[in-house]
């Protein structure tokens, strides 16, 4: 939806999708791009199944594309051979949503954090243990962590070591998966204290922030993309998005957010049925099966365009033009 001079990551109509034994297909992603810019932190947001997960991932080749173009900085990501690839693991790294399961349980976390630059520089020894503790005291973890196993820690500082282990080799794309929504409240508190503080420490950082937590998109990020069903529905400033969603699922999401009771309450949008399966997706704009604003004739058998609304904020929607919050 964006142009790709001059950016960090470029994601050009990506499709990833998955034959079945039975026959079917399924689309997991179906024709998304996205272009984040240098020291840019975009979110994607949507509901489970929408495909979020599987764009971030794919942007770093951890699963196979079905056809598109992604571009991290100048490496063509699709093509690139295995010394690319190497490269690229250096360049971009990824944060998983289950800390718990990330991290090896026969390795202390100083191991844990020292194998990608044991793996990919040719730092050793003096210089490498100071990176190390450098790195993880900057995590919130000081010197008396660094030789425990991660069944000592709590959730909260096991993602901590995470967030080290991807930061310690200086990437220049940092894609992070939910990588709050499996701890408590408390700790993810303390968890997007850190995301923030790392926007300021290091303002070249591009981050692609995967989220169904509309709250913790608007505090961290400043361009939003609204996924359904395996494509980009509206993306643009969050603020902007936010004050004025021009999809009615963006709506439905954003009315869907709780509000403190004095403050101002948007009218509900409420949805009727589950979100169709990516084996069946329905013919002209995917999202009219459940649409408060859906036409016949319309909306059931015409793709939607996409709809300019100044800015950079886009909808893909036969009414964006019609639904400017007054």
């Amino acid at each position: 939806m964006s142009e790709t001079s001059d950016a960090m990551l470029a994601i050009r109509d990506l499709k990833v999708h998955f034959p079945l034994a039975n026959g079917q297909v399924v689309r997991a992603v179906d024709g998304v791009s996205l272009t984040l810019r240098p020291g840019e932190t975009v979110g994607l947001v949507g509901e489970s199944g929408s495909g979020k997960t599987t764009v971030g991932k794919t942007a770093l080749r951890l699963v196979p594309a079905t056809d598109g173009e992604i571009r991290i900085g100048d490496l063509d990501v699709l093509n690139a051979s295995g010394r690319d690839l190497r490269r690229l693991r250096r360049k971009a790294q990824i944060i998983f949503q289950d800390p718990h399961s990330s991290l090896n349980p026969r390795m202390t976390i100083r191991r844990a954090v020292a194998e990608g630059l044991i793996l990919n520089t040719s730092l050793r020894g003096r210089v490498l243990r100071e990176k190390v503790s450098d790195t993880l005291i900057a995590m919130g973890l000081p010197p008396q962590f660094h030789d425990r196993f991660p069944h000592e820690l709590s959730g909260g500082q096991k993602q901590r070591v995470c967030i080290a282990r991807a930061l310690v080799l200086d990437p220049d794309l940092l894609v992070l998966d939910e990588p709050t929504s499996a701890l408590d409240v408390s700790v993810q508190a303390q968890i997007l204290g850190v995301l923030k503080d790392l926007r300021a420490e290091r303002p070249s950082l591009t981050q692609l922030f995967i989220s169904h937590n509309l709250a913790v998109i608007r505090f961290l990020c400043q361009r939003v993309a609204v996924m359904y069903l395996g494509k980009i529905v509206e993306e643009g400033p969050v603020e902007q998005v936010f004050s004025d969603p021009r999809h009615p699922y963006t709506r439905a999401l954003l009315s869907a957010v709780p509000v403190p009771e004095a403050g101002r309450r948007p009218d509900r949008t409420r949805l009727t049925g589950d979100i169709p399966s990516p084996t069946a997706v329905p013919k002209g704009c995917a999202f009219h099966t459940r649409c408060p604003v859906a036409r016949k004739g319309l909306c059931d058998t015409t793709p939607p365009p996409q709809v300019a609304a100044g800015g950079g904020h886009v909808a893909l929607c036969h009414f964006a033009g019609e639904m400017q919050t007054t």
